[in-house]
């Protein structure tokens, strides 16, 4: 498809939108139409501003023959210019391009004309506005076609982010630790992770310079009085390790932060086939109150298919054991969308989380990624019905309503079948902290570990500024001594706002 932008460079804000409403089609891309658009399938796109203060977007689409325009006019501030005048004209053709794809297809996306990772922001900020959450919903749905079930998701969920996030100083900070190994690939994963059988003899070193690593953040966090609120052990697969090792990373992580202000310890456990009672004893003796427990489906057919080497029953068996070790907050994760699932399937595996009373759920769409074994393979499953996904997530949301779960979390991804969403659901007191601060960007993360990203955000202010870690183990193994260097970069960062 030809993506023709006239008055107007808005290319990755009219790409993205093109994906949006025709998934998994190439897009090319000019910045004029000059001698008339072509005769197959394209979008024409135009900004013209008017002396009266208004700009008017004109959209024309042609699909498969037929060719549908629709206009819209806005009035801006005299002489507007820059990301304000960008984001007004981004908007208004966003509406026009809806309606005219909406006139040759039929198709109303559930998310509009929303193509950005944090819709919760614009809920967000139009009840710190003072907008009551049914007026913010409409709002959301005036300005950008959003579905009813979207929009009151976004209010609810933003209702709790901000309530969650107000509790944050500007002193708060968390800690992310990365364990870049799993016990196989699934099918859908592109994270850089490595198998834990070829990578075994890299294991012992990797550990020690990262509890080294955590020793020189931790000295970094108390010379520069941050106030630790929440710890995530990820990955990966965190339980690939050894109870021994889990518990050395644990004891230094004690050793070296001050844990006076802590509110939530995770430890992502994932896959059910690495967990065993030595590890949770491991877990919860070295301070962490929540864990992670990711069946992603209760359909012993699929599990086999995207290379998740358990079974349903062993996700019943390690719920059962973290019970027994006193865990009182278990998330379980999910995917809407997996090849060969349906509508009916992953009601059943609803049945199943269900009937164990986790704490929290978290339901993510699948995402296509370029990386993963089930885009590189040839799957094809860019035509999976979205409409069947978006079922099963308000299959999911109605459930978990009844059952007493609320949505606190939300955020959305590249290349989700449907352009859906991924939800965090908590029953009232079990929000999972760490997700709302690393997507909100609250305050600053400091990150060990191979592929870690560290995110430092300014105490009064919006700045962020990453620090990154080398991708793979062994790059960070043989080149640890310029990780410790780039430490540097945080305590130079924290200088530069004093």
């Amino acid at each position: 498809m030809k993506l023709f932008l006239d008055g107007h460079d808005l290319e990755y804000e009219m790409r993205a939108l093109c994906f949006a409403f025709f998934p998994g089609e190439p897009v090319e891309c000019q910045n004029t139409a000059a001698g008339g658009c072509p005769d197959d399938d394209f979008v024409y796109t135009k900004i013209k501003r008017h002396a009266d203060n208004k700009i008017s977007a004109l959209v024309c689409v042609s699909k498969g023959g037929v060719r549908k325009c629709a206009a819209e006019r806005v009035r801006v501030k005299p002489n507007e210019r820059g990301h304000e005048f960008d984001i007004q004209c981004e908007f208004a053709l966003g509406r026009a391009m809806y309606r005219a794809v909406a006139k040759i297809t039929g198709f109303r996306h559930p998310w509009g004309i929303l193509t950005g990772i944090r819709p919760v922001k614009l809920a967000r900020a139009r009840l710190s506005a003072g907008m009551a959450p049914d007026m913010a919903a409409k709002d959301l749905q005036k300005q950008f076609y959003t579905s009813k079930e979207k929009a009151e998701l976004c209010v609810e969920a933003g209702i709790l982010e901000e309530q969650i996030i107000s509790l944050s100083q500007p002193n708060s900070a968390s800690l992310y630790i990365s364990i870049p190994f799993c016990p196989s690939r699934c099918l859908y994963c592109s994270f850089i992770s490595h198998d834990v059988e070829k990578m075994a003899k890299l294991l012992p070193e990797y550990v020690r310079l990262m509890c080294e690593e955590i020793e020189k953040t931790g000295e970094l966090a108390t010379e520069l009085g941050l106030r630790l609120e929440t710890i995530y052990i990820g990955g990966g697969t965190p339980t690939s390790l050894s109870a021994r090792q889990l518990s050395d990373i644990m004891s230094c992580v004690k050793k070296s932060f001050k844990l006076d202000w802590l509110r939530e310890y995770t430890v992502e456990a994932g896959r059910p086939d690495t967990i065993t009672r030595e590890k949770l004893d491991a877990i919860i003796d070295g301070g962490a109150t929540r864990i992670s427990i990711n069946p992603q489906t209760l359909n012993d057919d699929i599990l086999r298919a995207i290379g998740r080497n358990h079974t349903s029953a062993q996700v019943f068996e390690a719920f059962a054991q973290a019970r027994q070790a006193g865990f009182k907050s278990i998330n379980m994760d999910l995917i809407a969308g997996l090849p060969g699932d349906t509508p009916q399937g992953f009601s059943k595996t609803l049945d199943g989380v269900l009937s164990l009373d986790p704490e929290a759920i978290t339901v993510h769409t699948l995402a296509m990624k370029r990386s993963s074994r089930l885009v590189t393979s040839g799957g094809g499953y860019y035509d999976a019905e979205a409409r069947d996904v978006n079922l099963m997530l308000s299959e999911a949301r109605s459930r978990f309503k009844t059952a007493g779960y609320r949505p606190y979390y939300l955020y959305r991804q590249k290349n989700t079948l449907g352009g859906l969403e991924n939800v965090g659901f908590a029953k009232p007191g079990f929000e999972g902290l760490y997700n709302i601060f690393i997507m909100d960007e609250t305050h600053t993360i400091l990150a060990v570990g191979a592929g870690a990203v560290t995110k430092l955000r300014q105490p009064h202010g919006d700045k962020i500024e990453r620090v990154f870690n080398f991708k793979y183990p062994y790059e960070y193994i043989g080149r640890f001594s310029e990780i410790l260097d780039r430490k540097k970069k945080v305590k130079e960062f924290y200088a530069s706002y004093n």
